[in-house]
C-alpha cells in the first residue's frame, strides 16, 4: 500500500468515526464544511485547467447542498425553512451554471452564501455549548 492510499484510508475511517459520533447539529456543520471544501477544490481544479476534476467537485458540492436541503423539516421552521430551501435551490442552480460556464465568480458567490449560513450555524452551536457548560 503506498502512502497516498494509506492516507486516504485513514481519512475515510476518520470521517466515518466522526459521523458516527456526531450530533445532528454537528452533522449539518460537517455538510457545510464538505460543500465549502468541494467548491474550493473545484476552483483549484479550474485554475489548473482540470475540467473533469472541476466537474466532479462541483457535482459533489451540489449533492451535499441537496443533502442540506433535504434535511429541512417540512413541518417545522416556517419562514426560516422556506428561506433556506430557496437559498439552497439558488446555490444548486448557481453551482450548475458555474460548472457549465467555468465561472469562478459564481463559485465564490456560492461559497460566500454557504459560508454565511455556516457561520450562523456555528454561532448557534457555540451558544448551545456555552449554555450547556453553564449547567455543569
Amino acid at each position: 500500500m503506498n502512502s497516498y492510499s494509506a492516507i486516504q484510508n485513514y481519512q475515510q475511517v476518520n470521517v466515518q468515526s466522526s459521523v458516527v459520533d456526531a450530533s445532528p447539529h454537528r452533522l449539518i456543520q460537517m455538510l457545510f464544511e464538505g460543500a465549502l471544501e468541494r467548491i474550493a477544490q473545484a476552483k483549484g481544479s479550474l485554475a489548473r485547467g482540470s475540467l473533469v476534476q472541476k466537474s466532479e467537485r462541483i457535482s459533489k458540492a451540489v449533492a451535499i447542498v441537496q443533502g442540506l436541503q433535504g434535511s429541512l423539516s417540512d413541518t417545522e421552521g416556517g419562514e426560516l425553512t422556506a428561506n433556506l430551501d430557496a437559498l439552497y435551490d439558488y446555490v444548486i442552480r448557481t453551482l450548475i451554471q458555474a460548472n457549465q460556464s467555468n465561472d469562478v465568480a459564481k463559485l465564490d458567490e456560492c461559497a460566500k452564501l454557504l459560508g454565511d449560513v455556516k457561520s450562523g450555524w456555528d454561532q448557534m452551536l457555540d451558544k448551545q455549548a456555552a449554555a450547556a457548560g453553564a449547567y455543569l
